[in-house]
């Protein structure tokens, strides 16, 4: 069975550093304290968890600036107590009308820069779920968000040195340098970062409704700015978008099914891991190495079968039929490590992490996961992001003009490829590794897990939800345990909790580990909550690998 090498004398015991935040009436999660309180506050004002989860996604937009924002993405997963299955909304905006091939004369221009951005979906998607789900407005789901943009807030370590990191992300666009090196001043910790011009926009959006964003004065500017300085979205792109309500799709681990958004969101890769390793015969038994060896091999396999799937209507159902699991088990060598040809079609193996390197990997991605739940039993998820790339941060590094809106880079995230099916193109939707999860028991146990991590999310959310089942580990201690990543190399990066003989292990069957730190956030950012069955408490866990808190009441 899975052990952590130096877990015997931590304070709560398993793997875990925090208590549980446990209460009878709510909870929340996120990957900043002030986010998590607001949605806290709002609970405990009457809101549900809806009403919580768009709170704290705004107030994210704000004090984590470099994960998240208005000119974001994201998708939410929806369970309440009269809902038969989970509902998706999909807030991932398609490329611009005018994103051809030809519009990129380098191909780097899509990955970062002006010409990256899809149409930002936030807004419009914040406003959807609480019109259908929600019992507050969109504006008061702002006002929180509204005053940290205005007052400031005080900059965490962590955020200190990303933003330190990232500086010459960002240093070319005045617009951007000027809000967060204010002066040519890099930020410390505890200093107060201000937007004030974030803060007027959120205002407008507040006062005039979401449309301000698509089609008012908001819209207006962003595509002024965009025009006058090489960027592609139009007052065409912003209008036309609408965010959308989708069934989700799903997968079953012992008595529990387990919910993601469907296709092109590549979730549907960690399911079809699940559902390989659900074959796997006492696999909470086995030891860490096996184990482990199990995993790698179900994400490669789960990897390479999904790749071309995922932009084929319905192709990718036959990895759900019965027989799929047991072949693909019986090709499972023991003692060697299946090949890996990356995450994406044409991928290069640029993700080769050292051990003195791995925060560069975590300021070069954008994204960020959150988590409510209320006492009437409505459970919401958010995964939602500004980009990320392999070489930069903070999305496309652009502040369009006079809104304080970082826009994303989400054009990074398709193919350069021509003969892939997610080349880069005109009013397309992307492949999106961005998947919430829902996780419904049989026995009347609910829960949510999920984490920011580019491709590694894909890995690590598995993990962390097999912790769970699997190990019956609780919600923090399957959120804290130690974690392993790959990425396109296929070079396995292991947290340094992993025991030394484990390592060697995996090293002897073909793996090529590296050990990373004990902690790195650079195996994401988890966040949970789950409702006992037997007593209704709920429970929220919150990874210490970054700014995250759960709370409860």
């Amino acid at each position: 069975m899975l052990q952590a090498n130096d877990s015997r004398d931590w304070p709560h015991g398993q793997y875990q550093h925090r208590g549980v935040a446990y209460g009878l009436n709510g909870a929340v999660s996120s990957a900043h304290p002030l986010a998590t309180q607001s949605g806290l506050m709002c609970l405990r004002n009457g809101g549900n968890a809806i009403d919580a989860l768009v709170t704290m996604a705004a107030v994210l937009s704000v004090v984590e600036p470099n994960s998240s924002g208005i000119g974001g993405v994201g998708y939410m997963i929806v369970a309440g107590p009269k809902m038969p299955i989970p509902q998706v909304l999909d807030f991932v905006g398609p490329s611009p009308k005018s994103a051809f091939r030809d519009q990129f004369k380098d191909p780097g221009d899509k990955d970062h820069g002006i010409k990256s951005a899809i149409v930002p979906g936030a807004i419009a998607g914040w406003d959807l779920a609480l019109k259908r789900y929600g019992t507050i407005t969109l504006d008061q789901a702002l006002r929180p968000a509204i005053d940290l943009a205005e007052s400031g807030f005080p900059v965490s370590q962590y955020l200190s040195r990303i933003i330190k990191a990232s500086w010459y992300t960002f240093s070319r666009y005045e617009t951007t340098s000027s809000i967060f090196t204010p002066n040519g001043k890099l930020p410390d910790v505890g200093d107060i970062l201000v937007q004030r011009n974030l803060g007027r926009t959120l205002r407008v959006v507040a006062a005039e409704g979401a449309r301000a964003f698509y089609e008012g004065s908001v819209a207006d500017e962003i595509v002024s700015f965009a025009h006058n300085n090489g960027g592609l979205l139009s007052h065409d792109d912003l209008k036309s978008y609408e965010p959308v309500w989708q069934s989700p799709v799903h997968a079953t681990f012992r008595d529990s099914t387990i919910y993601c958004p469907p296709p092109p969101c590549s979730g549907l890769r960690y399911l079809v891991s699940l559902n390989i390793l659900a074959g796997v015969e006492d696999l909470q038994l086995k030891a860490e190495p096996d184990y482990l060896h199990y995993l790698i091999e179900a994400f490669k396999i789960a990897g390479e079968d999904t790749r071309l799937e995922l932009h084929t209507p319905n192709g990718w159902q036959k990895f759900f039929e019965p027989s799929y699991a047991s072949e693909v088990l019986r090709a499972v060598k023991q003692n060697a490590a299946a090949h890996w040809s990356g995450n994406r079609i044409g991928a290069e193996p640029h993700f080769e992490l050292r051990m003195d390197d791995t925060f560069g990997a975590v300021r070069r991605e954008s994204t960020t996961h959150l988590v409510a739940m209320d006492r009437a039993g409505y459970l919401a998820a958010c995964t939602q992001t500004i980009g990320g790339g392999p070489a930069k941060g903070f999305g496309s590094g652009v502040v369009y003009g006079n809104t304080g809106i970082l826009m994303n880079n989400f054009a990074h995230w398709f193919d350069w490829d021509p003969e892939s099916p997610n080349t880069v193109g005109p009013d397309k939707k992307v492949e999106m590794c961005l998947a919430p999860s829902i996780i419904v028991g049989r026995n009347g146990a609910i829960g949510a897990i999920g984490t920011p991590g580019s491709w590694r999310i894909l890995q690590t959310t598995p993990q962390m939800i097999l912790n769970h089942l699997a190990l019956q580990q609780n919600i923090q201690a399957a959120i804290e345990a130690p974690r392993f990543c790959f990425g396109d190399s296929g070079q396995i990066c292991m947290e340094g909790r992993f025991s030394s003989e484990t390592i060697q292990d995996l090293r002897r069957r073909g793996h090529v580990v590296e050990a990373l730190p004990s902690w790195t956030p650079v195996v994401g950012g988890g966040h949970g909550i789950v409702r006992c069955a037997r007593s209704g408490c709920l429970q929220g866990g919150a990874d210490p690998r970054r700014d995250g808190i759960a709370l409860a009441y």
